[in-house]
C-alpha cells in the first residue's frame, strides 16, 4: 500500500464520517458553524496524526494484554496537550467547541485506526493514514458546518451572504444536525458510486 493511497483512502474509501459513519459526536455537536466543524476536524487531525505514529513506533514492545490502554493512554496524553495549547493561545475557541475537545480521547475514530492500522504499519504509513483520516474527518465537519451554517443563519465562517431574515433555525439546532448530515451522506455515497 503506497503513502498516496493511504491518505486517499482516508478521504474518500474510508471516510470515517460519510463512509465509516463514526465519530457521530462531535460530528452532530460541533458542526452549527463552518469554523467551528473546521476547527474540531483540525483538532482531530493532529491528535489522530500524532497518536498513530507514536502508536506505530511502540507497537512491538507492547504487549497484547494491555494494548488497548496503552493506546488510549497516548490518545489521551496528545489530547490533553492539544487542549492546553487551546486554552492559552485560541480561548475562544476552545470556549466554542468545549466538552468536545476533551471527548476526543474517546473518539472511535482514533482508538479504532490505532487498533486496525498504526498497530500492524510503519510510522510513515500510520502518519498517511492519519493524515488521510483526519483530513476526510475535517472536510466533512466543514462541509456540515458550512451547510448548517449557510441554511441556519445566511452565513459562510461568519461571511453574511444572505440578509439576515434568511435561514430557518432547525439548521442551527440538533434536528438540522441530523438533516443535513443524512443528506450530505447520502450525496457523498452517491458521487462515491457514480
Amino acid at each position: 500500500m503506497s503513502a498516496l493511497s493511504t491518505i486517499t483512502d482516508g478521504i474518500v474509501k474510508r471516510n470515517p464520517t460519510f463512509v465509516l459513519i463514526l465519530g457521530m459526536c462531535p460530528t452532530l455537536g460541533t458542526t452549527s458553524s463552518a469554523l467551528t466543524g473546521m476547527s474540531m476536524g483540525l483538532a482531530t487531525l493532529a491528535v489522530l496524526l500524532c497518536s498513530n505514529m507514536a502508536i506505530s513506533a511502540i507497537r512491538k514492545i507492547v504487549p497484547d494484554a494491555v494494548r488497548i490502554p496503552v493506546f488510549i493512554i497516548v490518545i489521551a496524553s496528545f489530547v490533553t496537550v492539544l487542549e492546553m495549547i487551546m486554552q492559552a493561545w485560541l480561548p475562544a475557541l476552545y470556549s466554542a467547541l468545549g466538552i468536545f475537545i476533551p471527548l476526543i480521547v474517546v473518539n472511535c475514530i482514533l482508538l479504532g485506526r490505532a487498533e486496525a492500522f498504526a498497530s500492524k504499519n510503519d510510522v510513515l504509513l500510520s502518519a498517511c493514514d492519519g493524515i488521510g483520516i483526519g483530513t476526510g474527518f475535517t472536510l466533512a465537519l466543514t462541509a456540515i458546518g458550512t451547510v448548517r451554517e449557510l441554511l441556519g443563519n445566511g452565513s459562510v465562517f461568519g461571511l453574511q451572504l444572505f440578509d439576515s431574515s434568511f435561514g430557518a433555525l432547525v439548521f442551527v439546532l440538533a434536528p438540522g444536525a441530523f438533516i443535513v448530515l443524512g443528506f450530505l451522506i447520502a450525496l457523498f455515497n452517491y458521487l462515491r458510486h457514480a
